[in-house]
């Protein structure tokens, strides 16, 4: 079987797209469509089944990628690998949330991009699940950071760790709240406050307000802004209420520049995942940051 075929299968199914795919290979898509032709030719069976976004891989595509992609890689990282130039380091793509990937994932892999031969040089992208994901299955990415479990064979997904949610505001809102009545009525007792949250639909205040009150907020948000980091310095300049991860607010909670408007019996948590294309952690600089990472999480609880 013809290697630079078994390159393209394994391309297209984890891209899910001939157009992505022959993106990546630097072909034509016609030029990817007769090659995957001609390897269903010999295989006597069809590896994928084509619709209108793309193509999906029937379990005879799942089971050759399952059994060819390890190795493909394999051979890939031998032939990338240049023994004469051990001084340039490996360069590993990541891509994640943008508050928890500059709080967390860069300060723990900050020692491998000084770590003599072993050294890696990162190349960083933030976004949002669905475009990391998507990222990662074009081949942009090595490595992800996703709040979203992926499902299916084109991805290997490790929980990495739970974040938890705090309700915050500063000081002069929470002078006004009674902590009793809080507890004993719920949300209605926080209608009148204004909120701060990352979209207009108040992604993080929604799940809490569904996990904890078991309510939807009434009202829509006074400052919206696409990054928990200004979501944090709104709350502080007593902007409004907001939900933000105990690891970004903890210091500001310490300090007194926000306080914790609730403690409830279970807060709301969320994971994170490690995400890699499967079979690339094969590969020794995505092995060596995913390692990392799960040892530095291990300390985040």
């Amino acid at each position: 079987m013809d290697l630079a075929l078994l390159r393209t299968f394994v391309t297209v199914y984890r891209a899910g797209s001939f157009t992505r795919a022959a993106a990546l290979l630097g072909l034509s898509q016609p030029a990817v469509t007769s090659q995957i032709r001609t390897l269903e030719r010999q295989l006597g069976k069809p590896l994928f089944l084509r619709h209108a976004r793309g193509v999906t891989p029937t379990t005879i595509g799942d089971e050759l990628a399952y059994k060819a992609a390890p190795h493909l890689d394999a051979l890939m990282e031998i032939a990338e690998c240049r023994p004469d130039d051990e001084s340039s380091p490996a360069t590993l793509h990541l891509a994640g949330p943008p508050e928890f990937t500059a709080e967390r994932a860069l300060p723990a892999l900050a020692e491998l991009t000084g770590d003599g031969r072993r050294r890696l040089a990162l190349r960083v992208s933030f976004g949002t699940p669905d475009e990391v994901l998507e990222g990662l299955a074009a081949g942009r990415h090595d490595l992800a950071i996703s709040t979203a479990r992926p499902r299916g064979a084109p991805f290997t997904a490790t929980a990495l760790c739970d974040e938890e949610h705090v309700l915050v505001a500063a000081p002069r809102w929470a002078k006004h709240l009674d902590p009793d009545a809080l507890r004993l009525k719920g949300a209605p007792v926080l209608r009148d406050l204004p909120v701060v949250d990352v979209h207009e639909s108040l992604p993080f205040v929604s799940r809490y307000w569904a996990s904890v009150f078991d309510a939807r907020p009434a009202a829509p948000g006074t400052v919206v802004v696409p990054d928990l980091r200004a979501v944090l310095a709104c709350a502080t300049a007593g902007a409004g209420l907001a939900v933000l991860p105990r690891y970004l607010c903890a210091p500001a909670l310490d300090q007194g520049a926000v306080v914790a408007l609730h403690d409830p019996v279970v807060p709301p948590l969320r994971t994170y995942f490690l995400v890699v294309r499967t079979g690339t952690l094969a590969r020794p600089p995505v092995a060596r940051a995913h390692e990392w990472l799960l040892r530095a999480a291990a300390g985040w609880c």
